[in-house]
């Protein structure tokens, strides 16, 4: 069984963390985190938001 991280989201949080996720002058362990949010909130499995995010499994679970 995958396990997933459910984060709930509204409509304005989700533009304020696009707009994150697109600024190219950010640092990119907050890019990083701000995409493990966004993939999270589609409730992926833990695994599959590591892959598209790129980061280790440990990652997503601290995010």
């Amino acid at each position: 069984m995958a396990q997933t991280v459910s984060v709930i989201l509204g409509s304005e949080d989700r533009i304020r963390l696009a707009a994150i996720l697109g600024d190219r002058n950010r640092p990119l362990k907050h890019v990083q985190r701000v995409n493990i949010i966004l993939l999270s909130a589609e409730w992926l499995p833990v695994l599959e938001v590591a892959r598209r995010a790129g980061v280790s499994r440990p990652a997503v679970w601290r995010w």
